[in-house]
């Protein structure tokens, strides 16, 4: 049995955020954990947040960002890579249906792409590396949904960074960027969390493809530099 004592000093800041974590809480079950018809496929926005929810495996904390920069807010994020790796459930396929919710309610929406989006990808290939997923959302992301290229999943009332495991269908979040260096160290990333048990065959085949792709990238930039 775990027994959690508060100092006073603790119970004001667990006051303050309070309203944060229980309007995140009714996002998630409301909003995220629900089917909506712009999603282009039938079940929940993220089909992982329901099981999630009924296995009590969604943790959510406060980050109080005012006069912190993105390093150190980075320093804060980053030690739950570890932490998320010990969390219960470790052992596949349950241990997908868990998540690490991080709330920034002192970022002002105009601020979320230079904050939120900067630390996401100061710190994506550290999670990808461990075999996870951060994920930046906000009312201002322009990061369109897999199966529909207009609707925009990840906006958020409140800006956020969440912490998940990789699954399969992270491919695209894996050649996201222009940069062929950091598309490579993710592509190898993915192979090596899922390229033995991949159900997708056309899924392994299109990563080999891109990570030929990115090389062949990287080699001709090489060539002309």
């Amino acid at each position: 049995m775990t027994i959690q004592l508060y100092t006073p000093v603790e119970v004001n800041q667990l006051q303050q955020d309070l309203p944060y974590l229980i309007e995140m809480s009714q996002w998630l079950k409301n909003f995220v954990a629900k089917p909506h018809p712009d999603v282009g496929r039938p079940g929940a926005l993220c089909p992982f947040v329901p099981p999630s929810l009924k296995l009590n495996s969604l943790w959510m904390r406060v980050i109080r960002s005012k006069g912190l920069d993105i390093q150190q807010i980075a320093a804060i994020v980053l030690p739950y890579l570890n932490i998320f790796l010990e969390l219960e459930p470790t052992e596949k396929p349950t241990a997908l249906n868990k998540a690490i919710v991080f709330i920034f309610p002192d970022v002002e929406t105009e601020d979320a792409p230079k904050i939120i989006d900067v630390v996401q990808k100061k710190l994506k290939l550290f999670f990808v590396d461990a075999g996870l997923m951060i994920g930046e959302f906000h009312n201002l992301t322009e990061s369109p949904g897999l199966h529909n290229p207009n609707f925009r999943p990840l906006r958020s009332p409140i800006p956020l960074l969440v912490i998940r495991p990789m699954t399969e269908a992270d491919l695209p979040f894996m050649q996201n960027t222009d940069d062929p260096h950091l598309r490579i160290r993710y592509l190898e990333a993915y192979l090596k969390h899922y390229g033995q048990t991949i159900k997708d065959k056309n899924k392994l085949k299109a990563a080999h493809q891109a990570l030929t792709s990115a090389q062949e990238q990287l080699q001709q930039k090489s060539l002309v530099h």
